[in-house]
């Protein structure tokens, strides 16, 4: 794919961002557009981020559950850059109307410690360098109309992030087996869904550690003090005005985050 056309699409996925628009999918109009392009039109899009003053402030894994990759057809995750204009804090209200067509994720999320540069990342370096896990929201939001997404459309809308929200509970992830850690998730204090760390790649650690080779592949390291989302253990829930969400996993401790306003 040309500069050019990189350019226009990266530059379109910003206008959709700022504008709470959307865009038709990008598959559809360039059918030949591969993954690879498409991360570099997610690299334009959140240079206009950057340019406006905010910082890349750690990583997200997507696409790692084997229904949604089954969906749109991959058999990997993808990933996309956490910005210091997407989070906020347990306590905070989430306004919808900074979005255009949310749905809430809940995971684990790592906060480093020190640096991790792949390839040839371990679990045990991704232990090693992990300050702390804490339970946490995702919220994704797609800037392609109606979530008509293939892997290309989500890469390139930096894997349809949104915003997060990280739990205060702070737990040392060699205190807690990952894998087996139960997560409940509850709507408005009903339960909504369970399910297992072992759901996300065969653990959250494992996520990691694809995430971190991944990168390091392309000369992208790991800094300390990032936020590594590790990918969703829930399925998608609508963020609704006036609902609550609560994830509790066990051994670390519960989230909880609130919906206020309508979506733009």
């Amino acid at each position: 794919m040309s500069r050019e056309s990189i350019q226009r699409h990266g530059d379109a996925l910003y206008h959709a961002l700022v504008t709470r628009t959307t865009i038709a999918p990008l598959v559809s109009r360039e059918p030949d557009l591969t993954v690879e392009d498409a991360y570099r039109i997610q690299e334009r899009m959140l240079s206009h981020r950057l340019e406006r003053g905010e910082k890349i402030v750690g990583k997200k894994i997507g696409v790692t559950s084997r229904a949604v990759q089954e969906l749109i057809g991959v058999k990997q995750p993808d990933f996309g850059q956490l910005t210091s204009g997407m989070a906020y804090e347990e306590g905070q209200d989430v306004p919808l109307g900074d979005l255009i067509q949310p749905r809430a994720e809940a995971e684990v999320a790592f906060v480093l410690k020190s640096d991790l540069n792949g390839p040839g990342v371990t679990a045990t370096d991704v232990l090693r360098a992990t300050d702390y896990v804490v339970p946490c929201f995702e919220i994704v939001d797609s800037r392609i109309t109606d979530w008509k997404i293939k892997i290309q459309d989500t890469v390139a809308d930096n894997a349809s992030c949104g915003v997060y929200l990280l739990g205060k509970r702070r737990i040392s992830p060699n205190k807690v087996d990952l894998n087996l850690a139960g997560m409940v998730l509850e709507r408005n204090g009903e339960l909504f869904s369970t399910a297992a760390g072992a759901a996300v790649q065969g653990g959250p650690v494992n996520a990691v550690v694809w995430l971190a080779n991944t990168l390091g592949a392309l000369g992208i390291p790991f800094r300390a003090g990032e936020v590594i989302l590790s990918g969703s253990q829930s399925t998608l829930v609508p963020c609704v005005a006036g609902d609550s969400l609560r994830c509790t996993v066990g051994g670390i401790g519960a989230c909880e985050i609130h919906f206020t306003g309508a979506r733009a």
